[in-house]
């Protein structure tokens, strides 16, 4: 064994917070991460931040959580070690890792980068890597990631601005980017405002696309005209707005999580409009198959990107200065942030300052 193989195999030690069972409460645990192999790169997290998918994490919403559970898949740290295998990256970069930690390598949705879409796509937060060792997400101090999984950050990008981007941005920008509805000549409706809808308007303004925003809150209307630069604002439970805009939206991104009617959506719709569903409320939608007939329109959905499209998106992102509205909070203060999050009492997503909050010394609960 080289000096190199017997120093990359003790495991990491690690601190973050985690929860326990479905109530989703967190506090301190201590744990290890797999060793930094050849082809890993291990981070020092500076910034997580907060998802509404973390709140069905925790709460065991969605699939069977495997407790205990850290959460966190929008994560930016600093290299501190890496693999003699890896080039993409140096110690001392700023690496941004998203939702994946793994994927087979080898279907034909790996071979066109689209490890998002990979039947053994292996969650930031949730599983188990190959080698049997535990999957933890980013509310914790650092982590060990295969160079693959992870993304170079642009020097002198705003670092807490940037975390959301390696979920929420990537999840806007790559249904943006595939369904054609990144074109100057295109009106795209965003509907709902909050983590997406924010990043939805924002990718959209930089390429240039005309942007109507849907939201049920009217109080919302000058935020996104005159502060996230939409073109026009219409309140989805206005019946005589939603007639005037009837038929005049190429295509439209629906982030909204909680139940909420496709019809008037559909309406929006020009002739082989496309609806793309990216929110993911639990409750299934009810369909309406005639409208969407007679109109020649798409509904689809669309789930984070690949690790290309990925670091094409930040770097779009840098070059065009568009980063998240974010609250940095301490690590101590994830509860309420969940709790607040759940309420939609944030503008728009929070962020853990993970580096300069999070205190090692505490004692991890039973």
């Amino acid at each position: 064994m080289t000096k190199a193989a017997s120093e990359a195999k003790p495991p990491v030690n690690a601190y973050g917070w985690a929860a326990r069972d479905s109530s989703g409460v967190l506090s301190p645990f201590h744990f290890t991460r797999r060793a930094n192999s050849d082809d890993d790169i291990t981070v020092k997290i500076l910034y997580c931040g907060i998802c509404h998918g973390d709140i069905h994490l925790v709460k065991n919403k969605i699939w069977p959580t495997l407790y205990p559970t850290v959460p966190g898949h929008e994560i930016v740290g600093q290299v501190t070690r890496i693999g003699k295998n890896v080039t993409k990256f140096r110690v001392g970069d700023i690496a941004g890792v998203g939702c994946i930690v793994g994927s087979c390598g080898s279907c034909d949705n790996c071979k066109q980068d689209l490890e998002n879409y990979c039947p053994k796509m292996l969650w930031t937060f949730q599983g188990q890597h190959e080698d049997g060792t535990r999957a933890f997400g980013g509310y914790s101090d650092n982590m060990v990631v295969e160079d693959r999984y992870a993304v170079l950050i642009p020097n002198g990008f705003a670092l807490a601005g940037t975390a959301p981007l390696l979920c929420a941005g990537i999840t806007v920008y790559s249904p943006l980017k595939h369904f054609g509805l990144s074109k100057p000549a295109t009106h795209l409706g965003v509907v709902g405002l909050g983590g997406l809808g924010h990043m939805a308007v924002k990718f959209a303004k930089a390429f240039g696309v005309k942007v109507t925003v849907v939201s049920s809150s009217p109080s919302k209307k000058k935020e996104a005209v005159e502060r996230l630069g939409a073109d026009s604002f219409l309140i989805s439970h206005d019946q005589e707005q939603l007639e005037t805009a009837m038929g005049t939206m190429d295509g439209i991104i629906d982030t909204v999580s909680g139940p909420h009617p496709l019809l008037p959506l559909i309406g929006l719709l020009k002739t082989s409009g496309k609806l793309i569903l990216v929110g993911a409320p639990i409750e299934p939608p009810e369909l309406p198959v005639f409208p969407i007939i007679m109109g020649r329109k798409l509904i689809a959905g669309s789930a984070m990107g690949g690790l290309k499209e990925t670091q094409e998106m930040i770097d779009f992102a840098a070059k065009h200065n568009v980063t998240a509205d974010v609250e940095v909070v301490p690590m101590d203060y994830v509860n309420t942030a969940l709790d607040r999050l759940d309420k939609g009492d944030v503008k728009y997503r929070f962020v853990i300052d993970v580096a300069n909050t999070i205190n090692n010394h505490d004692e991890a609960s039973p």
